[in-house]
């Protein structure tokens, strides 16, 4: 059965439209600009593909490109991605422009976040990068160190699963 296209639960904001699931063949209602936070160094002009290494699963091949319409969840991303990297670098944020369709990112969508609040997405079609945010804020190492426990007890527990 299909979902019906819009949703009424809370999105965190009350005053927001109720909820219109992103699909590949409904997704134009949503506008850039688009991020996508990433371990990654990458030149404007360049391509982000699937069928590369996971930021967030060594050894694992990803079927798609994440990306969002928030700059907070690539920010999330970025850091994420270099903390399990162990490197020691600052993550890159980039301005994304989706070349194909897309859809609601379902590792957040009705699973962590009912609704999508984070505004994240995906893709199997490449992401054109726009341009680099460089002057972005990260969150302090106590935040960061708590996100990275809950990790560690999602994947102690088998609970990291990423539908990809």
């Amino acid at each position: 059965m299909d979902q019906e296209s819009t949703d009424d639960r809370a999105t965190g904001d009350e005053t927001h439209a109720p909820y219109v699931e992103v699909r590949f063949d409904r997704c134009s209602h949503i506008s850039g600009p688009f991020y996508h936070g990433t371990k990654s160094a990458f030149a404007i002009g360049d391509r982000l593909v699937p069928g590369h290494g996971s930021n967030f699963h060594d050894g694992r091949i990803s079927n798609n490109v994440y990306f969002s319409a928030i700059l907070e969840t690539a920010v999330w991303g970025a850091e994420l991605a270099t903390a399990l990297a162990g490197n020691g670098e600052r993550g890159h944020i980039y301005v994304v422009e989706p070349t194909g369709p897309f859809e609601d990112d379902p590792n957040v969508t009705d699973k962590k976040f009912p609704g999508n609040i984070t505004q994240s997405y995906r893709t199997p079609h490449p992401l054109e990068i726009v341009t680099e945010i460089e002057n972005w804020a990260g969150h302090s190492p106590d935040v960061l160190n708590r996100m990275l426990d809950n990790i560690a007890r999602l994947r102690a527990d088998g609970l990291d699963v990423i539908e990809d």
